[in-house]
């Protein structure tokens, strides 16, 4: 607790400084804090498109076989995918209602405009394994992801399990220059504050649109949580309040550390223990639903590509916009449930398409708060979900596996 007290403490001092910093208009403070953002934003494009590969590519490959993933998780994967799809539709619906971004509002640049849906599915079949990560193309290299990670699970026990821990100790690894990343966050925080203040100065309408932005994310992720979700449930004849009630202690800490994963011990102790779920299903569901169930990052992740794109002189059809909704999903099975995961995948879709990085310095912000109510949501759907799997399993997991 000490350790995510400072954390948002660290956060809140960075932006006071950013606020300070950009009001004095001292041009030294304006190249310096250039400077910062600059690095900041290369480290988000290192480590975009390795991470959506490794997360894939070691979740997949860490279940214990195909079968157990075709009885338990084929239940488990469904309703994770249904009310993911629903929440990128709702993001969607929203973003076409609010409006938050103008086309073209900041300057153009040699964008490669969206092509058709054929051409995305086209490009997601790489003809060169490493030009997939050369070009930034992240469909290409979740594609590359899935593919070996189901691919491990029909190899013999002792390679599967050599091959699982090799690219589990390589997503570890870059996890770890994650939390690296995360820990100078704050000054990269301050940075870009500083210019944002410069840029609301000289554009007002920048701060009209990132306003909009901010509710139509926000209102997304509010209507999912508090009003989708209890649907859910109420079909399947389960009390929302008392799922809620039950779990709000692995709810409150995936809100203060911005983790699903983070979460996961507390989210199957107040299933078996306080909702009476069975423990095998509880285990299951919660650390399958930690990788693949991710109703947040989905809804996030269509909003903020189509509202940089947008920005920078991009268009899309209303059929490039419905594509959106099944690549946000795919993109959100992929995430790993640390801080920000969220946010370095979209910035890695953003680079394959060649857009400029620039509003999503000035989105980080924004997004330090928005990841705690996304890792309470996630947490939320991965908890209705543990709930409907455990009713409608009727025999005990164990039994059913063997069968």
């Amino acid at each position: 607790m000490k350790k995510i007290l400072f954390s948002n403490i660290s956060i809140l001092i960075a932006i006071a400084l950013g606020l300070f910093f950009g009001f004095l208009k001292n041009d030294f403070i304006y190249q310096v804090a250039s400077f910062i953002t600059t690095i900041f934003i290369k480290l988000l494009k290192l480590i975009g498109v390795p991470i959506v590969f490794l997360s894939l590519v070691s979740n997949i490959a860490g279940m214990k076989s195909f079968k157990e993933m075709k009885i338990l998780g084929r239940k488990i994967f469904s309703y994770a995918v249904i009310t993911t799809i629903i929440a990128a539709t709702i993001a969607l619906i929203l973003f076409l209602i609010i409006k938050p971004s103008h086309v073209g509002s900041l300057q153009a640049t040699d964008i490669e405009h969206t092509g058709s849906y054929l051409s995305f599915l086209i490009d997601a079949i790489p003809d060169n394994f490493f030009k997939a990560f050369v070009s930034n193309n992240v469909i290409a290299v979740a594609f590359l992801g899935i593919l070996m990670g189901l691919s491990i699970l029909f190899l013999p026990t002792e390679n599967k399990k050599t091959l699982h821990h090799f690219f589990s100790s390589f997503f570890l690894l870059f996890l770890k220059i994650t939390k690296l990343i995360i820990a100078l966050m704050p000054i990269g925080i301050m940075g870009f504050v500083c210019i944002f203040i410069k840029e609301i100065s000289q554009n007002t309408e920048n701060l009209k649109d990132l306003i909009l932005y901010t509710t139509t994310v926000v209102t997304a992720n509010l209507v999912q949580g508090f009003l989708i979700l209890p649907l859910f449930l109420k079909l399947k004849k389960i009390s929302p309040y008392n799922t809620f009630k039950n779990m709000s202690p692995a709810l409150i800490t995936a809100f203060f550390t911005k983790s699903s994963n983070a979460a996961l011990p507390i989210s199957i102790k107040c299933s078996e223990e306080k909702l009476k779920i069975s423990s095998k299903v509880a285990n299951v569901t919660h650390s399958l639903c930690s990788v693949i169930n991710m109703n947040a990052c989905a809804g996030f992740i269509l909003i903020t590509v189509l509202f940089v794109s947008k920005s920078y002189g991009m268009s899309f059809s209303i059929y490039q916009m419905v594509m959106w909704i099944f690549l946000a999903t795919i993109a959100a099975i992929g995430n790993a449930g640390v801080p920000m995961g969220c946010y370095f995948l979209t910035t890695a879709f953003l680079t394959s398409m060649n857009v400029p990085l620039y509003l999503m310095g000035l989105i980080l912000p924004i997004y330090t708060i928005i990841d705690m109510l996304e890792s309470a949501l996630n947490v939320w759907s991965n908890s209705c979900i543990c709930q409907v799997v455990d009713k409608e399993i009727k025999e005990p997991i164990s039994e059913v596996i063997k069968t």
